[in-house]
């Protein structure tokens, strides 16, 4: 089977594609895209999260059939992501609604609108120095954040949080501590104790509102 799907702005193929194969599977294997981490492959853990067609799901738990024709954002594009994001409109852009499924894709059945749009996500492409991966020198935001808040022990869960967080930030730029717990909820974290990563957040979305 061969997948064609948009990587961190960036149109990509994927041939003899396994029809159980993860997308998870196809991001770190055939797309040299490490960042997205394999620990429970149960969509338990938050490890693997990327966003697809802007919302967050955990790439374990999507076949990469189903990404056919799709838009996937993986922590090596998050930065160019984020700068491409305030540049042309900044939080709640319309077009994504409802939440994840149970299968780890997004809901479309849902009416709010919530995070970035298809046609929005569409619009930017990673400017990364690694033609592969869209990697460069720039953090975004939330990665800055959570650099100086110490949010950073072993790393493992780091990507899916930071996914997560941006996610989360984008559509409610100034959340309640019960608003993070909550965005959280489904990533694990078995280093920090969670209470830096809480700073992280808090510290991103105060710069945020600063911005604006």
């Amino acid at each position: 089977m061969r997948v064609n799907f948009t990587v961190n702005g960036r149109p990509q193929e994927a041939d003899d594609v396994w029809e159980g194969e993860s997308l998870l599977y196809v991001l770190r294997e055939r797309m040299g895209l490490p960042g997205s981490k394999n620990a429970c492959e149960q969509g338990e853990c938050g490890s693997c999260t990327v966003r697809l067609d802007g919302l967050p799901v955990c790439a374990c738990l999507v076949a990469a059939g189903q990404v056919e024709g799709r838009d996937v954002v993986t922590v090596e594009g998050l930065a160019d992501f984020a700068k491409e994001r305030a540049e042309h409109g900044g939080c709640g852009l319309s077009g994504s609604a409802g939440s994840a499924g149970t299968d780890g894709t997004p809901d479309r059945t849902g009416s709010a609108a919530r995070g970035t749009s298809l046609q929005g996500a569409q619009r930017w492409q990673a400017k990364g120095t690694d033609s592969q991966t869209g990697e460069g020198g720039d953090l975004s935001p939330i990665q800055q954040a959570f650099i100086d808040a110490g949010a950073v022990q072993c790393g493992f869960c780091t990507p899916g949080l930071l996914v997560t967080a941006d996610e989360m930030l984008e559509r409610n730029p100034s959340p309640s501590d019960a608003d993070i717990r909550e965005a959280l909820s489904g990533n694990l974290c078995r280093c920090t104790g969670y209470e830096k990563i809480l700073d992280a957040v808090r510290l991103a979305a105060a710069r945020q509102s600063e911005e604006v």
